[in-house]
């Protein structure tokens, strides 16, 4: 079943998930839409491969597995992979929809960009290539068009991944090379050979274009703007301004070296050195830039820059015919040459040349298709043990490299992960990356407990231990801030002893004794007293008794510490555990009766008042004489303060 036609797409419902609301731009691998994923409600960008690319199976399984790559990974300055599939026919990819514009519709407005901004748009550019390097993933496809610049100035690489399926597809089957003939690192032309290295050499181009307003080579067809990166260095930025630093001289030549050997290999590489050369500049000759040039030409920025290139230059993605790059052939027959009249012995030895081709030929074929040389599926050894892995590709002519890693999740000794992908189609004798698991990582438990609470977290953070939990409580012996416990769910921990790297250790630590306000024990009884000392948290400790004259006989007469007032600034402090003085009342205080006889019956009153006993006098004869004669106590006798004292008056 053929697509529906490009416009007829509008509208509609991709997969039954992405309605297609918008088309971007056509190109010659695919054509780009907005869309909206009704699913998740966000904007998208769907890309939908032209149908004769299915064609191939070699493209097919080669779409799907960069798709996979490249949606793994994520990076701020990388455009997302979020989905792929079939949909009628012909493949699609489903991408972060970046609102802003490219690269090449940025230089056809301005013509060049200021030192400053060139570098920067660079290193967003090689931090993306960077990251897809160490996962390796080759992009293979750097230019203006595939560099998006958000509506905040934000820098993304988009189409990784797509170029590789595809060039790798046409090698294959054309014998051809894809690539963007302006970027097109010499190895990529001569050999076929992709590395790191060729992102570094496209992404220089860049920088060169950025700064200049120019591509560094033209010509009227693409094979020989092609021949030109092969046979002739990029020149340098400061041969169109002189005023250009060596710095950035320097780092352009690092970048488009012809010879790759003798290139910055990879985005860590590249992007390590321009940040050196910026370091080196001063705002000045950072804000400068070179004037645009009126004869400046650039590709027109149209779908995702796919087309054969027209005449004069162009930053589409063409197929080159690997036979004639090799050969170095660039140039039409000459007009008018007349052909020679052929020999027979010249044409004998055609023959022969062409039978040894033919024998030649056939032991290729026999080495590539049969012998060592074929292509076959990688076995799926994931999840297996090393050993089992091991075996399985030493049985499938294999050679298999072990890494170990530690994983939370995937048991020791068994397979985490392989490279290349299971039934990926590599040569017999491959190496096969295995990364087996160490199982979880384990850490040594440092001594907690001599050391205090800013102590005990650092040594946790030196160990590489998740940051401890903390409760903080009152204690008797340790001093505040000091470690009453360090537990791991509620063990105490030992030291030295390993531990997985996730542990979180529950440390509590003292906030030293706890104070306690002296509670009021006034009119107490002792009981009483006890009691409410010991639901304080305080000792309670006996003085010597006392009498009182207000308080009665077995209660507190008197505490020390005093009782809590509030607010009062002669409070002592005291903390669980003290002790508290209390004394007991012995009642009354006893005080000798005073002698009254002969006194009269004012003195008596008076003497018996002052002694702090009760006068009760008895008047005889209505005390004609006024005078004591009799008294009960007698004078003399103990009694206590506020007893009565009986005399008679006469």
């Amino acid at each position: 079943m053929t697509p529906p036609p490009a416009d007829t797409l509008l509208g509609r419902l991709v997969d039954g998930r992405y309605e297609v609301t918008q088309r971007i731009g056509r190109g010659g691998m695919a054509t780009v839409y907005h869309a909206v994923d009704r699913r998740l409600d966000r904007e998208v960008a769907v890309k939908i491969m032209h149908a004769h690319l299915a064609e191939s199976d070699d493209f097919v399984a080669r779409f799907r597995r960069e798709a996979r790559a490249a949606a793994r990974l994520s990076h701020p300055n990388v455009v997302g992979v979020y989905d792929q599939g079939l949909w009628h026919d012909s493949f699609y990819l489903i991408m972060e929809y970046v609102e802003g514009e490219d690269l090449r519709a940025r230089l056809r407005r301005e013509g060049t960009l200021s030192i400053d901004e060139s570098l920067a748009i660079t290193e967003n550019v090689l931090e993306a290539l960077a990251t897809a390097h160490r996962r390796e993933l080759v992009h293979r496809d750097i230019k203006p068009e595939n560099v998006m610049i958000d509506t905040e100035g934000i820098v993304k690489v988009a189409d990784f991944g797509l170029a590789r399926a595809v060039s790798d597809s046409s090698a294959a089957t054309t014998g051809t090379v894809l690539g963007t003939v302006a970027y097109v690192a010499p190895e990529l032309v001569t050999y076929g050979e992709s590395t790191p290295a060729v992102d570094v050499y496209a992404a220089g181009i860049l920088l060169y274009e950025m700064l200049t307003g120019r591509q560094p080579f033209t010509g009227d067809m693409p094979i020989n703007v092609a021949m030109q990166h092969v046979n002739e260095s990029v020149p340098a930025p400061s041969s169109h301004a002189r005023w250009m630093p060596a710095e950035i001289d320097s780092l352009v030549a690092a970048m488009t070296a012809r010879n790759p050997g003798e290139r910055l290999q990879n985005g860590t590489a590249a992007l390590a050195l321009l940040r050196q050369a910026r370091s080196g500049l001063d705002e000045r000759t950072l804000a400068r830039r070179v004037a645009a040039p009126e004869d400046a030409t650039y590709a027109t920025a149209s779908g995702d820059h796919t087309a054969p290139l027209s005449r004069k230059v162009s930053s589409g993605t063409v197929a080159l015919p690997v036979d004639d790059l090799r050969s170095g052939a660039a140039k039409a027959p000459t007009k008018g040459a007349r052909p020679r009249r052929r020999r027979r012995p010249l044409a004998t030895a055609i023959l022969v040349l062409l039978a040894l081709a033919a024998m030649i030929g056939g032991g290729f074929a026999w080495y590539f298709l049969y012998g060592p040389g074929s292509f076959v599926p990688v076995p799926d050894v994931e999840g297996a043990t090393s050993q089992e892995a091991v075996a399985t590709l030493d049985e499938a002519e294999f050679v298999p490299k072990i890494i170990q890693e530690y994983s939370d999740e995937v048991p020791e000794d068994v397979v985490i992960s392989q490279n290349p992908e299971p039934d990926s189609e590599v040569r017999k004798g491959s190496e096969v990356e295995l990364v087996v698991s160490l199982g979880v990582e384990m850490f040594t438990m440092p001594d907690l407990m001599p050391l205090d609470r800013d102590g005990a977290i650092a040594a946790l953070a030196e160990a590489t231990f998740p940051e401890p939990t903390i409760t903080e409580n009152w204690h008797e012996s340790v001093p505040a801030g000091r470690l009453i416990s360090a537990t791991v769910d509620g063990e105490p921990i030992t030291a030295g002893e390993p531990y997985d790297h996730r542990t979180v250790v529950a440390l509590d630590v003292s906030k030293g004794r706890e104070p306690v306000p002296v509670p009021d024990l006034s009119n107490r009884d002792r009981a009483e007293a006890e009691a409410i000392l010991q639901e304080a948290g305080l000792v309670a400790q006996y003085g010597l008794p006392e009498y009182s004259e207000t308080v009665p006989e077995g209660k507190v007469v008197r505490q020390s510490p005093a009782a809590h007032v509030e607010g009062s600034p002669d409070n002592i402090q005291l903390y669980r555990g003290d002790t508290v003085t209390v004394v007991i009342s012995l009642g009354q205080p006893y005080v000798a009766v005073p002698d009254l006889v002969g006194l009269s019956s004012q003195e008596a009153e008076e003497l018996v008042i002052e002694a702090g006993l009760v006068p009760d006098p008895d008047y005889m004869w209505r005390g004609v004489l006024d005078t004591v004669r009799f008294q009960r106590p007698d004078a003399g006798t103990m009694v206590r303060m506020g007893e009565t004292v009986r005399y008679t008056v006469f």
